[in-house]
């Protein structure tokens, strides 16, 4: 079975058309959105309810119609707040999508050299964005005849109106960038070590020794990013990993249990009521009932 990772290297959508769309309720197996990143830009949009989402070492909190730009490399992830939240995600290569006129290709490079920063929180108030980033879900979801051309030229628009409403800012400085980028990848060497041993036995050693950090200073360095602990944050991607192979998999609840690094069933189960709301058997049965 095969999971998004942390870094998502992969083809996103078709070679000649790199963009997808993800929409995501309580039923989706990544509901909860484990921290991870990619070469790729994403757009989300609050349908229904509110997210907290964590992008590097800044938190944005969105409520329904509310939209986050992410950007190119940035270490992301967090969690609904309410049960019956809503939101829909287009993953995009900006790169291959927007390579046209030289008329405009100087701004577009600006924003991918990261000179120019779209703003990362763009609230349902924002003139003009929110109909149009709503108009690009429903062309991605319908696929009518021609949508490819729809959802271009809406992403040429969209970038439209972040230069015309100054939606942007320019980079820090670059010492203070490089300090920022070393920061990010300590955290994403410590994120790497979890999506590809997270069935064995992790320890807090373990995980500071990722990100070449003495236990106390990765503890605190952890909890301001994710605000959640090390070994919290690790229970919560081995619950998550579960909720995948439930899904797609006919394995036991015990040959889960163990293939996601518990070597106790009752405290699996425990560990899925508190962060699901409800037992890995019934949530199963939801997932069959596509519910």
């Amino acid at each position: 079975m095969k999971h998004d990772g942390y870094n998502e290297f992969r083809q996103r959508g078709r070679f000649d058309f790199p963009i997808e769309c993800h929409h995501v309720d309580c039923h989706h197996p990544r509901f909860y959105m484990p921290y991870h990143w990619h070469m790729e830009y994403e757009i989300d949009l609050v349908v229904r309810g509110s997210v907290t989402l964590t992008l590097n070492e800044s938190q944005v909190h969105a409520k329904a119609g509310d939209i986050i730009f992410i950007r190119d490399g940035v270490v992301h992830g967090g969690h609904p707040e309410t049960t019956d939240t809503i939101y829909d995600c287009i993953v995009f290569d900006m790169k291959k999508m927007l390579a046209g006129s030289h008329t405009f290709q100087d701004r577009i490079e600006d924003v991918l050299k990261h000179v120019t920063l779209i703003n990362k929180y763009l609230p349902a108030s924002t003139p003009d964005i929110p109909r149009l980033i709503q108009h690009l879900f429903r062309s991605m979801k319908e696929e009518h005849t021609g949508y490819e051309l729809v959802v271009t030229g809406l992403l040429y628009t969209f970038l439209g109106f972040i230069f015309q409403q100054g939606l942007y800012h320019e980079a820090a400085s670059l010492p203070l960038r490089e300090h920022r980028r070393k920061r990010i990848t300590q955290l994403k060497q410590t994120f790497q070590l979890i999506d590809s041993q997270y069935q064995q036995p992790l320890t807090l050693t373990d995980l500071a020794q990722a990100a070449n950090l003495s236990p106390n200073y990765f503890c605190r360095f952890f909890q301001k990013i994710t605000h959640h602990s090390p070994i919290d944050y690790l229970n919560r991607y081995r619950i998550e990993m579960a909720c995948l192979k439930l899904t797609h998999t006919n394995d036991s609840i015990t040959e889960i249990a163990f293939s996601c690094g518990f070597n106790d069933v009752s405290y699996f189960i425990r560990l899925f009521r508190r962060y699901k709301e409800t037992s890995p058997r019934k949530y199963k049965q939801l997932m069959k009932e596509g519910k």
